[in-house]
């Protein structure tokens, strides 16, 4: 439906597309001898109706990816207690917001530098774009089908993604003010760094790397900096005990349902939007592999922990959707339709051993991001290689690589911030909750 309404706008590009006459009277782009030879040729409005749908995509599946904001925020804090709720909640509308600004500043420059020595390219802010065509059409050539500014909208909702993921593993018993640093150097610096060694033409990219819309890039990436943060800052008070694993329910489970479909929705964008063009064939196959990932997942964690754990789990059900998503998602435009479901079962049978191993060695994740996003994430890299033609051990290494620069970069400034203003509330402000003790304020009044 949604690619109805886009094909539907496109037409209505300027009368002069339709009879030939003459280009749009924009500033010069990069592709302007290439529209001037399509114009002599009678084929200038095909083209610019191709930029013009292509574009409109492009903001849409931008706005999809920041509803999935939306299903983080709303998955989180229905997994966890309700006296952390508003806490959650404004920990998602700060890394979102630290996320774009920092983005615009210096991180989509640093993400895509340009010529540079393949590991890393200071940027400068997204202001330089005007020079270079940012908001006229035909930027970066047929190849990459929108404006300068569309790319960066587009790119910028990835950003954040990291630190969301962060933020859903240390929820309960994180020091706001410290987690707020750390995502701004999470998100401002180590993504789009990491993002440039594959998606900015760096030292991944040269080695033939695939990772479509980031499994690994966004993914582990966040999945495995959420590891190492969780190390640091230690489990919730009285989930490990001397007499076992004391079990933290969730507070809302319909929540948490709501935000793994707002997710899966706007994950049409994230996988959909990587196209970076309109083209039918490819878009189609995406949406296709994407959805059929996702209902093998639910169903591979489904069937898994009913048998492993005796019981049919809904938050396992939950996050073997997202499971299959992300496993999808360094793949989605090169697997068959049978890969893709054998891919999104076999992430859903992983997320259920993964969450149950990481719980016996302690590792307190309270909605199963680290299973969900890094071991997921690293499966879903590989499986380009099980699938489809890429080499193995490329895949193996650009996912080691990312994941180890993420849990490092993690680690070393979440120990850095834990020495200097810590890291975790105190006894008292966990179990009174951190809506009261960080914010004064309660999600519900009774």
């Amino acid at each position: 439906m949604l690619l109805a309404i886009i094909l539907a706008f496109s037409h209505a590009v300027p009368a002069h597309a339709d009879d030939h006459e003459e280009a749009p009277a924009e500033e010069a782009g990069p592709v302007d001898d290439y529209l001037e030879l399509l114009e002599a040729q009678g084929e200038y409005a095909p083209a610019y109706d191709f930029f013009t749908t292509s574009m409109l995509w492009t903001v849409i599946a931008a706005a999809l990816v920041f509803l999935m904001h939306l299903g983080f925020a709303t998955l989180e804090s229905g997994l966890c207690q309700k006296k952390n709720t508003v806490n959650i909640l404004f920990k998602n509308v700060f890394i979102i917001s630290i996320g774009i600004l920092t983005y615009a500043f210096f991180g989509f420059n640093t993400h895509y530098p340009g010529d540079f020595n393949g590991w890393f390219s200071w940027g400068g802010m997204i202001g330089d774009l005007n020079a270079d065509g940012g908001a006229t059409w035909g930027y970066g050539g047929l190849g990459l089908a929108m404006t300068g500014f569309g790319d960066f909208i587009f790119q910028a909702m990835f950003a954040a993604t990291g630190a969301t993921i962060v933020s859903g593993a240390v929820a309960e018993r994180v020091k706001l003010s410290s987690f707020m640093v750390f995502a701004l150097l999470f998100v401002g610096v180590a993504y789009p760094i990491a993002g440039s060694w594959h998606w900015g033409g760096g030292v991944l990219s040269e080695l033939g790397f695939k990772d479509f819309a980031g499994s690994t890039v966004v993914h582990a990436f966040g999945g495995f900096g959420a590891l190492a943060c969780v190390l640091v800052l230690g489990p919730r008070r009285g989930k490990y005990t001397e007499s076992g694993i004391k079990p933290i329910p969730a507070h809302n489970f319909p929540l948490a349902a709501i935000g793994v479909f707002l997710l899966m929705f706007g994950w049409y964008g994230f996988n959909g939007g990587s196209v970076l063009s309109a083209e039918p064939g490819a878009l189609g196959l995406v949406f296709t592999t994407t959805t059929l990932a996702a209902c093998a997942g639910a169903l591979g964690a489904m069937f898994t922990s009913w048998f492993a754990l005796k019981k049919p789990d809904l938050s396992m059900a939950l996050n073997g959707i997202l499971a299959g998503l992300v496993g999808i998602t360094a793949n989605a435009d090169v697997v068959s339709v049978g890969s893709s479901i054998i891919i999104g079962a076999v992430a859903g049978v992983i997320v259920v051993f993964a969450i149950t191993f990481l719980d016996k060695s302690k590792i307190d994740d309270p909605v199963g991001a680290i299973s969900v996003h890094g071991v997921c994430g690293i499966w879903g890299t590989l499986a380009c290689a099980i699938f489809a033609d890429f080499d193995f051990m490329v895949q193996l290494q650009g996912a080691l690589l990312v994941s180890a620069f993420a849990f490092i970069f993690a680690y070393v400034v979440f120990s850095v911030l834990k020495a200097v203003m810590g890291v975790r509330v105190s006894e008292e402000e966990e179990d009174r909750g951190l809506d009261i003790t960080e914010h004064g304020q309660e999600a519900y009044t009774n």
